[in-house]
């Protein structure tokens, strides 16, 4: 076991992540659910701004975990027309997707955000924060819907993960840290001791406390 939880977790990535501290071009950016109580101790150790990036992944039918898209805070989309035609995943199907997506990603953007507009990345080195990475799925979609909203750096950050898809993103971002990548991996969660489901309250809770901190310089 390596951490007793999240929170931990991020107290852990940040002593990785101390050159960043401090610096008023640097957002940190979480994946929910899971990757905001990590980025949180993140963002307040380094006194950094936090956000989170909402992600919804797009996949083909039948077979969810294949992404052919993904939905993302900001109003962005990204799809792969070439899986789409060699799925035969037909238009109406595909906007019918697109538009349960789109709702479930604005109910959760409501609940986190409260009314909060997201930070302005463009020009900004961005440390995008998950609880680990396994297969990396979820992460090499944020990294892709990322990149549309300018940044001008992108970091992928996690306390933990297969040693394989760390080195998998160091072709797609400007910088990789892995806290950790013991072997065999086999899943995120047997490397906390409590892998409880963050829940929306408890994200909003924690935006609403770092929106505290938050320099006026990047809002």
């Amino acid at each position: 076991m390596l951490f007793r939880d999240r929170f931990d977790a991020g107290r852990a990535l940040a002593q990785h992540l101390l050159e960043f501290g401090g610096r008023d071009d640097v957002t940190v950016l979480a994946l929910p659910r899971g990757g905001v109580p990590v980025a949180f101790e993140v963002a307040r150790l380094l006194h950094l701004p936090l956000d989170v990036f909402v992600v919804r992944k797009l996949g083909v039918p039948g077979q969810e975990e294949l992404a052919m898209g993904a939905l993302a805070s900001g109003g962005i989309s990204v799809l792969d027309r070439r899986l789409t035609a060699e799925f035969s995943v037909s238009e109406t199907v595909l906007q019918a997707l697109i538009a349960r997506e789109r709702q479930e990603l604005r109910r959760r953007e409501g609940v986190f955000r409260e009314g909060r507009p997201p930070l302005d990345l463009r020009g900004r080195t961005v440390i995008l924060v998950d609880d680990g990475l396994a297969t990396g799925a979820s992460m090499h979609v944020a990294v892709i819907a990322l990149r549309k909203r300018g940044p001008a750096r992108i970091v992928v950050a996690v306390p933990v993960a297969a040693a394989s898809t760390c080195a998998q993103f160091r072709s797609e971002v400007d910088q990789v840290v892995c806290a950790a990548t013991p072997e065999p991996f086999l899943a995120v969660g047997q490397w906390y001791q409590d892998f409880a489901q963050t829940t929306d309250d408890e994200v909003h809770d924690l935006l609403r406390r770092a929106a505290q901190w938050q320099p006026a310089s990047a809002a």
